[in-house]
């Protein structure tokens, strides 16, 4: 056996810098059942699922893999009748403390208490159920927690606390009476949470769902006097496929255009169209600013959880976002004010339904600024796993659909507009505009990449933009801190809550190994970006939408209708 390798059921396997012994294991194709362990998250080994037999220097020992680091001449023993036996009874333990109403939960086959119960052969719980009634605290309109789910895997806490520096969740008191619960007892939508879901998507079961609001939306769908319009954001299209056999990253959005079409909505519109229109806004915004002495550096405001995070932990901040109110809700003013002026629609009769990737979403369109006299720009908002719901309750045999286009004029886009789907792509597009408007070749691309935090000069001329990209609130939390005490200076910033931008949201399909799944959505974004239009100025149905409805770019029309302001919550948490 070489120096620097282990044995791992009868296999030799070379260490090449694991952190532990699950990553080893891993290499060998042996999945072994976890419930605590998440590779981007500290370890925190508190299921103990992943005990494997370890003989090292004569002794043998049970061990968790994913808290154990791998030594050379290391012998790994995953499957013994002692360990299976250990499982099992994990398991049944778990499942006592259980609300095993699973035929009615929302997370389904997702739920992976239930798929490691079914692999372990567990077919009956030896211990009495000792789970207690829980209140449902619906009280967010991003996420629902259902405490008599929880199985106290910490995940949620960690992501919370390490990831995005929010921290709204913890533990509470001790032994048998541990519960993970937000500050003071209060409500999800009472706390500093700013809604991006992070926590649901690392949940192994259904204590931590979307707040669905499918069933309004199929009841708007059936009002004969509401017209129904359906708008898809970028990094949905790159994820629905994923329930109905397709690879991660394959562009769907001709099938889910016919899709919603077969659900009954009146118009089926691409959220594309609203982030070109953003780019305009945004851009001009962005020049405005530095050819006039305006405040810099300049953030942008697509995000909810970002602008939400700004408006609580750095209110000083809020002269730098930007103005201009997100694509979905850009898009939600410009319909019902076109529905309205060019066709004599009502208002009151127009439902705007956005298609999201992002669980924020749904706080974003209840902000009452995004509403005319208590009638929102955006009616409900749906995630892409709410969408993937719908279109299996109707049945419909996603696979086999016909691709169909957009409704225009709100179904043009370019490719800058869809690249807004991951960490980095508001920057390029943003960049393409002005390299454009500013008369130079648009070679943006240097921002590319999946580190948390990058950064570049780009130089358009004799004119050189300070940019920043960001994805990650522990991330964005530095950066604003690295800003504040002189150590970085940029001139533009953009910011995602989630790690890897949209195509990673809280409403995205999950994913065991969700990390590779993230960059092939991030891939099939930027394959898409190459076959459109390259800058958002080139969007020719947006381009008449100005002329004829709007007026100039940066306008008094258009700063009515997509533009907002921001409120300081900082005294509120």
């Amino acid at each position: 056996m070489e120096n620097n390798t282990i044995i791992v059921d009868h296999i030799e396997v070379a260490l090449e810098g694991e952190r532990n012994l699950l990553e080893v294991i891993r290499k060998v194709n042996i999945e072994l059942p976890t419930f605590c362990y998440q590779p981007e998250l500290s370890i925190y080994g508190a299921c103990r699922m992943c005990i494997v037999e370890v003989e090292q220097n004569g002794r043998k020992g049970l061990m968790p893999a994913c808290s154990t680091p791998p030594v050379p001449g290391m012998v790994i023993t995953t499957n013994t009748a002692q360990i299976r036996k250990l499982r099992k009874i994990t398991v049944e333990l778990m499942l006592a403390n259980h609300n095993m109403e699973c035929t009615t939960c929302s997370r389904g086959d997702d739920c992976k208490l239930r798929q490691v119960a079914n692999d372990l052969g567990i077919e009956k719980v030896r211990y009495r159920n000792i789970v207690q009634p829980a209140e449902i605290d619906d009280s967010s309109a991003a996420v629902v927690r259902d405490s008599s789910k929880c199985i106290k895997c910490g995940n949620c806490v960690r992501v919370c606390r390490e990831i995005q520096s929010v921290g709204v969740l913890d533990f509470a008191y001790r032994g048998s009476d541990t519960v993970i619960t937000v500050g003071f007892g209060h409500g999800l939508g009472e706390s500093a949470c700013i809604g991006c879901g992070q926590c649901l998507k690392v949940c192994p079961v259904g204590a931590l769902t979307p707040n669905f609001q499918i069933d309004p939306v199929w009841a708007a769908i059936s009002d004969e006097t509401k017209v129904t319009t359906a708008a898809i954001a970028p990094a949905v299209r790159v994820a629905v496929g994923e329930a109905f056999g397709f690879q991660p990253g394959e562009v769907l959005n001709g099938k889910i255009a016919t899709a919603l079409r077969m659900l009954g909505f009146d118009r089926v519109y691409d959220t594309v169209f609203a982030a070109d229109e953003t780019i305009l806004e945004e851009g001009t915004e962005f020049l405005g600013r530095v050819t006039g002495g305006g405040v810099l550096p300049q953030f942008t405001s697509c995000c909810p959880g970002w602008v939400k995070f700004v408006e609580q932990f750095y209110p000083e901040f809020i002269p730098n976002l930007s103005s201009c109110k997100s694509p979905q809700q850009m898009l939600g003013s410009t319909v019902k004010d076109v529905l309205v002026t060019k066709e004599g629609l009502k208002r009151e009769n127009i439902v705007n339904v956005s298609i999201m990737p992002c669980t924020g979403k749904k706080m974003e369109a209840k902000r009452p600024e995004f509403a005319v006299d208590g009638n929102p720009d955006v009616d409900y908002v749906i995630t892409s796993t709410e969408l993937i719901r719908m279109i299996k309750q109707a049945g419909i045999n996603f696979a086999a659909l016909e691709p169909s286009e957009f409704d225009m004029p709100f179904g043009e886009g370019t490719g800058a507009g869809v690249i807004f789907g991951a960490s980095g792509g508001v920057m390029e597009a943003a960049l393409r505009f002005a390299a454009n408007t500013l008369g130079y070749e648009p070679k943006c691309e240097q921002l590319r990449g999946e580190d948390g935090i990058r950064s570049a000069d780009v130089t358009f001329g004799d004119i050189t933009v300070r940019a920043a990209v960001v994805s990650g609130l522990a991330n964005a939390r530095q950066l604003m801190e690295d800003i504040k005490a002189g150590k970085a200076q940029y001139d533009i910033v953009e910011v995602m809550a989630c790690p890897g931008g949209c195509v990673n949201g809280g409403g995205q399909p999950l994913h065991e190994h969700h990390l590779d799944t993230v960059a092939r959505r991030t891939k099939g974004l930027f394959e898409n970006d190459v076959t459109l239009a390259h800058s958002s100025e080139e969007n020719k149905q947006l381009v008449a939408m100005f002329e004829e409805h709007f007026g100039k770019i940066g306008g008094h029309k258009s700063h009515e209708l997509l533009h907002t302001t921001y409120v300081d919550r900082s005294k509120n948490i």
